[in-house]
């Protein structure tokens, strides 16, 4: 077949001309990220040659050549890896499949894209960062195993095109050539390569070698030396997590983070450990101090590289991990996996199971330990993933308690801005309190404010205030320390018990005007009943026992989920001077219109003190202000 031209997707050519035209301050990493695709490249032969041994092709001195050519201008990055077919080439180099591609071009324009390289190679993207750097890019790639010589040729200008043709290529594996612009001659320098390689790719595990120039003693005249051209390696190979944790500096955790990681900031916590016992492995896992750009995205990868013996076995290995960990990036290197280990066997192994459970004691152990010893540290960690965290509580109910000692909330007992544990909560309760209270809500200020407190604020019970739209999913029939966590926005409420009988009598005065908003409102609301958690407000709405808050509605609504229809409760205060007016007029009057009015305007009322809008705004607007003017003519009568 000859030489084929395509079109590159719509959104890889905004990516190339963003690459090119880039002002992006870390161009280096292109380098980095042609590295880390050969390194992929070799894994992934080396793990399916355990099956298939055509693969090994008699090369299995598995190795990553740098080649510069200051004559030509092009640096070439090689591997004996994988390798591509001609189908695989152009849809791996002409397309994007990956729901993110487009938040990444956003995150790409932004302000900050100079200062975020971990941009890049979170979105998978790393190939055409050498964009940044080339006016050309060629790639020449035969598959591993398939016989004869025949390869591919892809190239590109980034011009929003590429061609393809069939080569002959001897070796298995790839080769990137990239075709340096002028101004960006100094990626052909020793040094700069060797520089790059130090801090980006010093932990991969296989070979990175490059022909170096080097004096030596002349065979022939001992007091002269001559230049001869020999192969280097220039990373050091060495497995981090294989080595004792007091030869290890701060430095260099920092870089193998940043290694598989993709981030460019250093990891708040290192967790380096070896476990003995049942279960033999080695774990160098890291809490990063940034929330992941792209953590929320289907397509984000959970769980460490899984290693057997230091032959990787996967690259995220997500049975390893449960999702509200999901941040915790690092190297599981086991002694007693078998290296032809699937992922349908990791499914039901006793083994990942032991591995598993020791990762998740001494993640949360180690962010225990942070958050008793350092919390402000703890605090900054937390405010970036404290809601992921909070979902252990509904995937991980033996450790639901652990998990809660961990959590931070809002409080009604704290300034703006500051946090409450729970343990701190249980100790300061009043004397004959049965519950832990919270109340769900989108601001703090929104909240301190709310009628739903006025009981309360009067009992002196502390109220937990939850701002993030995962609590009242995994907070929903969750018990601490014995005491169970109650929402104040839902069931009925009766803090005083020393009222009991003046309720009673409020019930009997107030049962027939009662009745008639009931009657008023059947189509509105479920119930309607004298209030024990209202001391100044007139009225509002509270869901029944286990029904749907306002907030949970919401949410389900936006994830495009049908809510069946969940009609509230309307509390009244007996206590209100509205309601005794009210019942005066309807011991005159039963049947007097302004009775239904009102009733109306009560339920908007409730409405809008839960955050919702009336049913009809343009007539409660002109209800309140036909009230306004009565209210106008009583005070200065004709």
């Amino acid at each position: 077949m000859g030489v084929e031209k395509l079109e590159f997707k719509t959104e890889i050519k905004q990516l190339l001309d963003l690459m090119i035209h880039s002002l992006y301050s870390h161009k280096e990493v292109f380098l980095r990220e042609l590295v880390s695709n050969a390194s992929d490249a070799i894994d992934r032969a080396r793990y399916e040659s355990l099956t298939n041994a055509a693969l090994h092709e008699n090369d299995t001195e598995w190795m990553i050549r740098i080649t510069p050519d200051k004559e030509k201008k092009t640096l070439t990055i090689s591997d004996n890896g994988i390798g591509m077919t001609r189908e695989e080439a152009i849809e791996a180099l002409g397309t994007i499949a990956r729901s993110g591609t487009m938040e990444f071009l956003k995150g790409l324009q932004g302000k900050d894209i100079k200062d975020n390289p971990e941009l890049i190679g979170q979105f998978g993207v790393g190939f055409y960062s050498s964009f940044m750097v080339a006016d050309k890019i060629t790639v020449l790639s035969r598959k591993a195993g398939s016989g004869g010589t025949q390869g591919v040729k892809w190239e590109s200008i980034g011009d929003g095109s590429f061609t393809v043709e069939d080569i002959e290529k001897k070796g298995k594996g790839t080769d990137v050539i990239v075709h340096l612009r002028e101004d960006e001659a100094v990626y052909l320098d020793e040094w700069e390569i060797r520089d790059v390689v130090r801090r980006y790719s010093d932990f991969i595990e296989h070979p990175i070698v490059m022909e170096v120039e080097k004096e030596q003693q002349s065979a022939l005249d001992k007091s002269k030396t001559v230049k001869i051209r020999e192969d280097e390696t220039l990373n050091s190979r060495k497995a981090l997590w294989l080595r004792d944790k007091s030869e290890i500096t701060d430095e260099e955790y920092q870089q193998f983070y940043k290694h598989v990681s993709h981030d460019a900031e250093a990891p708040l916590k290192v967790i380096h450990y070896k476990a003995e016992g049942t279960s033999e492995f080695t774990a160098l896992l890291f809490v990063p101090s940034k929330l992941p750009f792209n953590i929320f995205y289907k397509d984000y990868k959970i769980g460490p590289m899984l290693y057997v013996k230091r032959v990787q076995i996967m690259e995220h290995c997500e049975e390893l991990l449960p999702p509200y960990l999901r941040f915790i990036k690092g190297v599981i290197d086991s002694s007693d996996l078998p290296l032809n280990i699937s992922r349908e066997i990791l499914q039901n192994n006793k083994q990942v199971e032991i591995i598993k459970n020791n990762i998740i004691r001494k993640t949360l152990d180690t962010l225990g330990d942070l958050k008793k010893d350092e919390y402000e540290k703890y605090l900054a960690f937390y405010r970036q993933f404290g809601s992921i965290l909070k979902e252990g509580l509904y995937y991980d109910f033996p450790r639901r308690e652990a998990i809660a000692d961990l959590l931070l909330f809002a409080s009604t007992k704290a300034e703006k801005g500051e946090l409450r544990t729970l343990e701190a909560y249980v100790g300061d309760m009043k004397d004959g309190q049965e519950h832990i209270y919270y109340m769900p809500a989108t601001s703090w200020d929104e909240a301190i404010r709310s009628p739903y407190l006025e009981a309360f604020r009067s009992q002196d019970y502390e109220v937990l205030i939850m701002l993030d739209e995962v609590d009242e999913l995994v907070l929903s029939g969750f018990t601490y320390k014995g005491k169970h966590v109650r929402s104040i926005v839902a069931g009925d409420v009766d803090l005083d018990k020393s009222k009991k009988e003046e309720k009673a009598e409020s019930q009997k005065k107030y049962q027939k005007l009662i009745d008639l908003i009931k009657e008023q409102l059947a189509d509105q609301v479920k119930d309607v009943r004298l209030s024990g958690r209202l001391k100044d407000s007139a009225c509002l709405l509270v869901a029944d026992e286990g029904d749907l808050n306002p907030q949970m509605e919401k949410i389900l609504k936006a994830m495009g989920q049908t809510v069946p229809e969940n009609r509230k409760i309307l509390e009244i205060n007996p206590d209100h001077p509205l309601f005794a007016a009210m019942n005066s007029l309807f011991e005159k009057d039963k049947k007097s219109p302004v009775l239904r009015e009102y009733a109306g305007l009560l339920y908007d009322q409730a409405l809008l003190l839960e955050g919702s809008r009336p049913k009809d705004p343009a007539a409660f607007a002109k209800a309140v202000a036909r009230l306004m003017v009565d209210s106008l003519k009583v005070e200065n009568p004709a």
